[in-house]
Protein backbone atom coordinates (compact mmCIF):
# COMPACT_ATOMS: atom_id res chain seq x y z
CA UNK A 1 0.00 0.00 0.00
CA UNK A 2 1.22 3.49 -0.75
CA UNK A 3 -0.07 6.96 0.01
CA UNK A 4 -2.29 6.98 -3.11
CA UNK A 5 -4.19 4.03 -1.56
CA UNK A 6 -4.79 5.93 1.69
CA UNK A 7 -8.45 6.09 2.68
CA UNK A 8 -9.06 8.76 5.31
CA UNK A 9 -12.57 7.54 6.05
CA UNK A 10 -11.09 4.35 7.49
CA UNK A 11 -9.23 6.47 10.03
CA UNK A 12 -12.45 8.29 10.91
CA UNK A 13 -14.38 5.02 11.17
CA UNK A 14 -11.86 3.63 13.66
CA UNK A 15 -11.98 6.85 15.67
CA UNK A 16 -15.79 6.75 15.63
CA UNK A 17 -15.81 3.25 17.13
CA UNK A 18 -14.33 4.66 20.33
CA UNK A 19 -16.04 8.06 20.14
CA UNK A 20 -13.01 10.21 19.33
CA UNK A 21 -13.92 11.82 16.00
CA UNK A 22 -14.79 15.20 17.50
CA UNK A 23 -11.62 15.22 19.60
CA UNK A 24 -9.61 14.29 16.50
CA UNK A 25 -11.07 17.15 14.48
CA UNK A 26 -10.37 19.52 17.38
CA UNK A 27 -6.73 18.39 17.33
CA UNK A 28 -6.54 18.90 13.57
CA UNK A 29 -8.17 22.33 13.75
CA UNK A 30 -5.66 23.44 16.37
CA UNK A 31 -2.71 21.86 14.48
CA UNK A 32 -2.01 19.68 17.52
CA UNK A 33 -0.13 16.84 15.82
CA UNK A 34 0.79 15.13 19.11
CA UNK A 35 -2.84 14.99 20.22
CA UNK A 36 -4.00 13.72 16.82
CA UNK A 37 -1.36 10.97 16.92
CA UNK A 38 -2.33 10.02 20.46
CA UNK A 39 -5.98 9.72 19.49
CA UNK A 40 -5.17 7.62 16.42
CA UNK A 41 -3.03 5.30 18.55
CA UNK A 42 -5.94 4.89 20.98
CA UNK A 43 -8.09 3.91 17.98
CA UNK A 44 -5.44 1.34 16.99
CA UNK A 45 -4.77 2.96 13.63
CA UNK A 46 -1.70 1.54 11.91
CA UNK A 47 1.56 3.47 11.85
CA UNK A 48 1.49 3.92 8.07
CA UNK A 49 -1.89 5.67 8.20
CA UNK A 50 -0.81 7.80 11.15
CA UNK A 51 2.26 8.93 9.21
CA UNK A 52 0.11 9.94 6.24
CA UNK A 53 -2.25 11.95 8.46
CA UNK A 54 0.72 13.70 10.09
CA UNK A 55 2.20 14.54 6.67
CA UNK A 56 -1.14 15.93 5.54
CA UNK A 57 -1.49 17.99 8.72
CA UNK A 58 2.04 19.39 8.45
CA UNK A 59 1.73 20.23 4.76
CA UNK A 60 -1.79 21.58 4.72
CA UNK A 61 -1.44 25.26 5.66
CA UNK A 62 -4.76 24.97 7.49
CA UNK A 63 -6.65 23.22 4.67
CA UNK A 64 -7.25 19.46 4.78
Amino acid sequence: MDESDFEGTLVLEQLAVIGLVEDFFDAIDSDDVQRAVSLMKKAKINAFSIAIVVRKMEGSDGEY
